[in-house]
Order: structure tokens, then C-alpha cells, then sequence
């Protein structure tokens, strides 16, 4: 072989050598992931927020490396379609939506975001027109449901047991929740079976904050013993104040979600939203690997979480019966 022929020879080589490197290069791609919130919900729990990236580095997606994540947080009504219209032209490969955020990012909602794939915690997706079915999920969105309002008997129930003789609860309802009638007929099933009475408190959503105080004025008239918190954004957003009212009142209460506990009210039961972080994130590994939202069944949640704030059983000059107390997941003291 001369050296015109090795030098074609080496040239001829280091192409072949040089073409799987620079296809690997060409497929290599950095997957874009946009985490929405509101003003309502706040932002995504911190700590929800580290498992969910935590998960995502243990199956391969690592910032800075082949994965950037975004934070998109709305705080009006006009952001919200401002945000919707750019993250269409972004065009992210996953969307990950708070509560609240994927009803409106929904086809049929206020400021939907189409063609994306969407993975989302919602109590209830197939009520809140979320997917067609839990199984069958179709469409763009999928993830996880976690049960808030189907939890509202048990919390009574465990309201029944601090208190066994509990005969009348006075009910915070969020008055234009979509699925306010189905929260009140629930509560008032289980009550029946309880045999205690319910006194319903309704406030919308666009009402003051102020309104929460006449509610909890209206209680002691009432001669509420206790109170149990549906579900809502406001009360959601207004839980320091709720707290507040609550241990000035002298009314132990059960709300749905954890951080309720950690302001001040005496428990919650909640579905664990640290494991549905955990399971989101494989949602999004399967979609960034190629999966259809459409084809991801929606999962339900397996574990819970009881919590009781003894620094606030104290304050009211409460005592917790033992064996209730051997049931909480986490008791702040």
C-alpha cells in the first residue's frame, strides 16, 4: 500500500469511526420538562418537588445533562393564557400540572394546552373531564388521581373517634367547587352512619377572606363541636387563617391536606403526596421515552397519611385517646 492508498485507507476509516459518534450526537436529545402551577395552590410543595427530581435522576434524567426543567407559575387569570400560549410554542416534551392547573390546561378549560402530553395529580380526572376513563385514559393527559374527596367519611370518621361524643360538625364547603354536591352527599352519608348532625358553612371561592371569620361565628352560634374541611383552593390558600380561627375558637378540626397540620390545625388524612411525586415521575420517564399519555392508565394512591398536631390538642386543652394516636403516620409535638 502506498501513501496516496493509506492515506485514503485512514481518511475512509476515521469516517466510518466518525459517523455512529456523530449519529449519537444527532439522537441525543435533552428532554424539556415544564413544571405549571398557579396562584392558587402556590407553587409546587418543595419537597414533593425533590422526590419528583430525585426520581427522575435515578432513572437517567440528570439536569444540566439531558434534562432541563422549567418552572411555570401563573399568578392571575391572565397569565394563565399567557403561559398556555407559550408553552404550545415552546412545545415541551411533558408537561407536569399541579391540581388545580390541569383542569384549566385541559381541552376543555380555561386555558388549554393542546398536542403536549400532560401528567397531572387530580382527586378526581374522569369527574374533572380530565380523560375518559381511568383505564382508557385518551387524549393528552394521564397520571395520577389521589382520592382528596373520597377521603372526607374517613376523616369524619377519625373526627368520631378523637370525640365519640361528637354529635354536631360544622362543614367548610367551597360553594362553587365542581364537585361541591358530590362532597356534600358523601359527608352527609357518613354522618347518617355516624349519627351526628352536619351544619354546612358555603363560601365561594371570589368571596373575601373575611367571610371564613363569619363562618367560624356562625359555628360557635351553632354550637359546633368540631370542624371538617373540604376541598377547595380558597381554603387551600386561606389554611393559616382557617387554622387560626380554628384554635381561637377553641374547634378541633380535620382538613385533607398535610400542610394544614404543620399551620396549626389539630389533624389531617391525606393521601401521601410525596410517594404520588415519587410515581409521577416514572409517568414522565415512559412519556420521554416514547409512551402516549392515552395508552398510561391513570393509578390510584396506596399509601396515606394520618397526622396530629399535639402542640394544638395542648393549646385546646385537648387529650388524644392512645389508640388514635398509635394510628398517626406523623405527630408534631
Amino acid at each position: 500500500m502506498n501513501h496516496t492508498q493509506r492515506r485514503r485507507f485512514l481518511i475512509a476509516s476515521g469516517a466510518l469511526l466518525a459517523a455512529p459518534l456523530a449519529g449519537a450526537q444527532q439522537t441525543a436529545k435533552t428532554a424539556r420538562i415544564v413544571l405549571l402551577s398557579d396562584y392558587i395552590y402556590g407553587r409546587w410543595p418543595v419537597e414533593g418537588m425533590t422526590t419528583f427530581r430525585q426520581r427522575l435522576r435515578d432513572l437517567g434524567w440528570v439536569e444540566g445533562r439531558n434534562l432541563v426543567i422549567e418552572e411555570q407559575h401563573a399568578a392571575s387569570e391572565v397569565q394563565r393564557l399567557q403561559i398556555a400560549a407559550e408553552i404550545e410554542r415552546l412545545r415541551p416534551d411533558v408537561i407536569y400540572a399541579c391540581p388545580p392547573c390541569s383542569v384549566r390546561a385541559a381541552p376543555s378549560g380555561t386555558a388549554p394546552i393542546r398536542g403536549i402530553p400532560i401528567v397531572f395529580i387530580y382527586s378526581d380526572p374522569v369527574a374533572g373531564k380530565l380523560v375518559e376513563s381511568l383505564a382508557r385514559p385518551g387524549g393528552n393527559m394521564t397520571g395520577l388521581a389521589y382520592l382528596g374527596i373520597e377521603l372526607n367519611a374517613k376523616r369524619m370518621q377519625l373526627l368520631k373517634d378523637v370525640f365519640p361524643k361528637l354529635v354536631r360538625i360544622g362543614v367548610l364547603v367551597m360553594k362553587d367547587h365542581r364537585l361541591r354536591n358530590r362532597m356534600v352527599t358523601e359527608v352527609q352519608d357518613a354522618a347518617s352512619k355516624l349519627s351526628v348532625k352536619l351544619q354546612l358553612f358555603e363560601i365561594a371561592s371570589d368571596e373575601p377572606a373575611e367571610r371564613i371569620d363569619t363562618a367560624f361565628e356562625a359555628m360557635l352560634r351553632e354550637g359546633v363541636q368540631a370542624v371538617l374541611g373540604l376541598q377547595g383552593a380558597h381554603f387551600y390558600r386561606e389554611r393559616k387563617r382557617i387554622t387560626a380561627l380554628a384554635l381561637k375558637h377553641r374547634l378541633p378540626g380535620i382538613f385533607d391536606a398535610g400542610e394544614d397540620v404543620e399551620a396549626g390545625a389539630l389533624m389531617t388524612y391525606d393521601t401521601d403526596f410525596v410517594d404520588l411525586s415519587r410515581r409521577s415521575a416514572s409517568y414522565v420517564d415512559k412519556i420521554l421515552k416514547g409512551a402516549k399519555p392515552s395508552d398510561l392508565p391513570v393509578e390510584q394512591p396506596n399509601t396515606f397519611e394520618f397526622a396530629i398536631n399535639l402542640r394544638t390538642a395542648k393549646t385546646m386543652g385537648l387529650t388524644i385517646p392512645q389508640p388514635v394516636l398509635l394510628r398517626a403516620h406523623r405527630v408534631i409535638e
